[in-house]
C-alpha cells in the first residue's frame, strides 16, 4: 500500500445528511474525476448520517448503477459528521483517502492536484480556504473559531481553516488507534503532525438545499475543539479567579483602612449584593467548564462507539 508511483486506489468519503437534492449532480462530478486521474482508480464511499429525507434511497440507487465505484454506508441515527467520516474511513480501502461535503461548496477536481502531492510524498493535503462566499455572520464565526484555534490551541494551524483534505492511509490509521471521542477530526490530524501541504481554494456559496450546520452545532465543535486540543479555558478560569481574589484582598484592605484609620462608614447592601450575584455567575460559569473536561472523561471512559452501522452496500 506504500507505493505511491504505481497504479493507486484513491477513496473519497462523503459525509451526506439531508442532501437528497445533491447527490446525484455530486455523484456526476465526482464520477467525472476518474477520467483525470492517471493510473489511479477512484472509490466513492457515502455515508448517510441519519438523514430522514430520501437521502439513503437516492446512495443505494447511484450503489446500484455504479456498484463498483460507490459504496454505501448507512448508520443507526445521526451520530455528526466527524463520526460519518471515521464509517467512511472504517470502509473506504484506497492507499490514500479524501473526504468532500456532499454539497458541492468545494472543488471535486482539486483531488487531482491533491493526488499529485501524495504522490510527491505528502501525507496530508489540505485545501485551505482562502476565500468564502456566503453571509457576513458565516464568515465571522469561520473566522474566529480558527483564529482561536491557533492562539490558544493547535499552534501553526492553517489559517481560514479545511474539511476538504486528502490523507495517506496511514494517518486514517493513525485516527482509528486514538478511538478520541468527541472530538474535532480535522484539527486531530493536524495535531498527528505528519507532514503536510495546503492547497488555498475559494469555497462556494451552496447550490441545493438546506444548510444543517446549525449554531448548536457550530457551538458544540468550538467546545469540542477546545476542550479536546486547549487548556486554555481551565487557564483562564484559574487566571479569572485569582485576580478576583486578588482584588477582593485590596479591597478588603481598603475598607479596613478607610473605617478604622479615617472613620469612615462603609454603605451598600446594593453593591454586597451585586458583588455576590456577579461572583456566582463567574463560579458557575467556571464549574461549567470544568465540567465540560468531566463530561468528556466521563463519556471516554464509557468506551461507548462513535458510530453505528445499520447497513452497508460494498
Amino acid at each position: 500500500m506504500d507505493n505511491r508511483s504505481g497504479r493507486v486506489k484513491l477513496s473519497i468519503v462523503v459525509p451526506v445528511y439531508f442532501n437528497a437534492g445533491n447527490l446525484p449532480v455530486t455523484v456526476e462530478r465526482l464520477l467525472l474525476l476518474q477520467e483525470q486521474l492517471k493510473d489511479a482508480d477512484l472509490e466513492l464511499v457515502f455515508v448517510d448520517d441519519g438523514s430522514l429525507d430520501n437521502s439513503w434511497e437516492v446512495i443505494n440507487k447511484l450503489h446500484g448503477l455504479h456498484s463498483g465505484m460507490i459504496k454505501a454506508v448507512k448508520l443507526t441515527r445521526n451520530f455528526g459528521s466527524m463520526a460519518a467520516i471515521e464509517a467512511g474511513f472504517s470502509v473506504a480501502t484506497g492507499n490514500c483517502i479524501g473526504m468532500i461535503s456532499a454539497d458541492l461548496q468545494d472543488p471535486p477536481e482539486l483531488f487531482t492536484e491533491m493526488l499529485l502531492h501524495w504522490r510527491n510524498g505528502s501525507e496530508c493535503v489540505f485545501a485551505v480556504r482562502a476565500e468564502r462566499d456566503g453571509s457576513f455572520t458565516e464568515k465571522l464565526f469561520s473566522g474566529l473559531f480558527y483564529k482561536l484555534m491557533r492562539a490558544f490551541a493547535v499552534k501553526d494551524f492553517p489559517d481560514g481553516g479545511f474539511d476538504f483534505f486528502l490523507v495517506d492511509r496511514k494517518v486514517v490509521a493513525a485516527v482509528k488507534d486514538s478511538c478520541e471521542k468527541n472530538t474535532h477530526l480535522m484539527t486531530l490530524i493536524f495535531w498527528f503532525g505528519f507532514p503536510y501541504v495546503t492547497i488555498p481554494y475559494r469555497r462556494r456559496i451552496r447550490i441545493a438545499g438546506k444548510s444543517r450546520w446549525t449554531l448548536s452545532k457550530k457551538l458544540k465543535l468550538l467546545a469540542d475543539a477546545f476542550a479536546g486540543f486547549s487548556y486554555a479555558p481551565i487557564r483562564a478560569a484559574s487566571l479569572t479567579g485569582i485576580l478576583f481574589a486578588i482584588a477582593a484582598f485590596f479591597y478588603g484592605g481598603l475598607i479596613i483602612i478607610r473605617r478604622f484609620i479615617y472613620g469612615v462608614e462603609v454603605p451598600g447592601w446594593a453593591a454586597l449584593v451585586l458583588c455576590i450575584v456577579f461572583t456566582s455567575g463567574l463560579q458557575l460559569t467556571m464549574l461549567g467548564i470544568i465540567g465540560e473536561y468531566v463530561w468528556r472523561s466521563l463519556d471516554a471512559a464509557r468506551r461507548r462507539p462513535n458510530y453505528v452501522i445499520e447497513k452497508t452496500c460494498l
